[in-house]
């Protein structure tokens, strides 16, 4: 009997060593997922649509300077620019945007309002947000009412000096567009923009350093962005810590794992499994033997 038990104890354990030697396996999978194409278009143009979305898309530019001198009005109706807000040593998020869009701006929006509320770091603290209207009919009013709208849902101490709606005329906005790959183009027939959507974050030197395609962006993925992108003057040491079992993927628009890293630590992490069952068996092997010695100088006595 007490055999029995010693043995059923040790199944026990060793089936949940395996268990868990396959949960972690399964975690150490990468991630599949097929590279992202385009981010979604909208909202979709009525007529001649397949010209005008045949000019729509995001050409990742990474690398590349944002023209700082570019100027534009703020949602004060103050002339700024762009250098402003790449003079305070911070990682920026760049969202290209218009304020009357019907549907996928205000989408845009609300995914990075989202992600920001996910992150400890805060607007106008650890990094700056600027985002640009590319109608260049709209002015510092509406730029004024979004802001209103956005910090209200945002609801952080000090992001009013750290998030910026800016407005600026045709050749400003072109420009700007061009230089970081945003791509769109106006359809006369449904009277609206056709565009795609994504989050940029550049450097404080205003090079551009990450994508992230459609409308919902993971907290994570831009913590990570802001902390490669300042160089590492925010974040933790665990940030930092992460980018070496971390790297941008330029074509999935998100962090992925090293994989050199990952097999690493799957072996480990099977050896360690492997020496922690042979470790039960000795203590489950040495209890019985134990148990056997005494029952042995019972029966003697």
């Amino acid at each position: 009997m007490v055999r029995s038990n010693f043995k059923g104890e040790f199944v026990r354990r060793a089936v949940s060593a395996v268990g868990l030697l396959l949960l972690t396996a399964y975690c150490l999978l990468p991630t599949a997922h097929a590279q992202y194409a385009q981010p979604p278009v909208g909202p979709v143009p009525t007529g001649k649509s397949n010209e005008v979305l045949k000019q729509v898309n995001i050409e990742q530019k990474l690398g590349s300077q944002i023209p700082l001198d570019l100027k534009f009005r703020d949602e004060a109706g103050r002339e700024v620019r762009l250098a402003e807000y790449f003079a305070k040593g911070k990682p920026v998020a760049l969202t290209l945007v218009y304020y009357e869009c019907p549907m996928l701006c205000n989408q845009v929006l609300n995914g990075a309002v989202g992600a920001f509320q996910g992150l400890q770091f805060t607007a106008g603290k650890e990094f700056e947000v600027v985002t640009v209207s590319f109608d260049p009919r709209e002015g510092p009013e509406l730029a004024a009412r979004k802001k209103e709208t956005y910090l209200n849902r945002y609801k952080r101490e000090g992001a009013a000096g750290g998030w910026h709606f800016l407005t600026g005329d045709e050749a400003s906005v072109r420009a700007l567009a061009d230089a970081v790959g945003f791509h769109y183009a106006w359809d006369e027939q449904s009277q609206q923009f056709a565009h795609a959507s994504a989050l940029m974050v550049a450097t404080p030197q205003g090079k551009l350093s990450h994508y992230f395609y459609g409308i919902d962006y993971a907290p994570v993925d831009l913590r990570l962005a802001f902390v490669e992108a300042s160089a590492g003057k925010v974040g933790s040491p665990v940030d930092a810590l992460l980018l070496y079992c971390y790297h941008y993927d330029p074509a999935a628009g998100r962090f992925a794992p090293v994989m050199g890293i990952m097999r690493v630590a799957g072996v480990l992490t099977v050896l360690g499994l492997v020496a922690f069952i042979l470790y039960l068996r000795r203590v489950t092997r040495r209890r019985e033997e134990a148990w056997e010695e005494e029952l042995s100088v019972g029966g003697r006595a």
